[in-house]
């Protein structure tokens, strides 16, 4: 749990809580909770919830413990509340990033080495934490049935058998054939470049860290399709989604008013929400005051 001098005092594993604690609360995040929004399944609360059940998980990841078992803690952890899966994605991607701070390198070089570090094993985690929580997928490619994650513990025996690490995982969802790949698995074999660029928009705004974090936002939501939105609504939506964020322009004013119109509509732009909590531990990590 280390105490980088410039986190403003806390350890790694705090500011990756508190990064949880911050996406949540940045106001407004069209289509996602906030803490002016709620959504019929899920609530402010069970969020604040999640990332406090998080928290034995991310200290493993401080700590060294492989990233598929410190993943699946912080996933078990996480769904202690009502709500289900609150914070799946954001900690897929904090796990590696804690583990790359942890060792003095939160960099795009110090994560990569992390996350192709990775093994068969941590695949097993990977997998085995999909039977905490309900997690909306896309179907696998009919050749790959049998790395279907909603298979969870079952898929060992297959992972075994090829070998396959959890970078190799991320890979393949990464850049599917002809289809929006799964935003978070591109940041994995990206040196989670969309993460870093978010940090240094982070630190190089103005005013209140909420809405810092909206306008971050709304930036990622414009410049990509969401998976989430595209698994749930299609892509022609995804991409509607994404023009509707970028008319917006960073006012927040204006996205008050696509925010309760998303809600209301069902999208919810998940996977930005994912790598925009990444980019606040980031930045809190290069010293974000709060």
């Amino acid at each position: 749990m280390s105490r980088p001098d410039d986190s403003g005092g806390r350890s790694t594993a705090e500011n990756a809580q508190l990064a949880l604690l911050l996406e949540v609360a940045g106001t407004p995040k069209p289509g996602n909770v906030d803490r002016h929004r709620d959504l019929d399944d899920l609530r402010f609360e069970q969020f604040v919830a999640g990332a406090v059940g998080a928290r034995d998980g991310l200290d493993r990841a401080a700590d060294g413990d492989p990233v598929g078992a410190a993943f699946e803690q912080a996933v078990d952890g996480m769904s202690n509340q009502e709500g289900g899966n609150t914070q799946f994605g954001c900690l897929l991607l904090l796990v590696p990033l804690i583990r790359a701070a942890a060792d003095g390198s939160l960099t795009p070089e110090g994560v990569r080495s992390v996350v192709e570090s990775t093994t068969v094993d941590d695949a097993v985690g990977f997998y085995r934490a999909f039977e905490h929580v309900d997690v909306a997928v896309g179907d696998p490619p009919p050749e790959a049935d049998e790395l279907d994650v909603c298979r969870g513990s079952d898929a060992a025996e297959a992972l075994r058998r090829r070998s396959l690490t959890l970078y190799d995982i991320m890979a393949l969802s990464a850049d599917p054939d002809g289809r929006i790949g799964d935003g978070n698995a591109r940041e994995w074999v990206s040196g989670f470049e969309r993460t870093f660029r978010a940090a240094d928009r982070l630190l190089a705004d103005e005013g209140p860290v909420g809405d810092r974090t909206a306008r971050v936002f709304l930036d990622l939501l414009a410049e990509e399709p969401d998976t989430l939105v595209a698994t749930n609504h299609g892509e022609a939506t995804a991409r509607e989604v994404s023009a509707r964020a970028a008319a917006v322009d960073g006012d927040l004013d204006a996205a008050e008013g696509l925010a309760d119109e998303f809600v209301e509509a069902g999208y919810n732009p998940g996977t930005t929400a994912d790598i925009t909590a990444a980019a606040l531990f980031v930045a809190l990590q290069r010293g974000l005051e709060v």
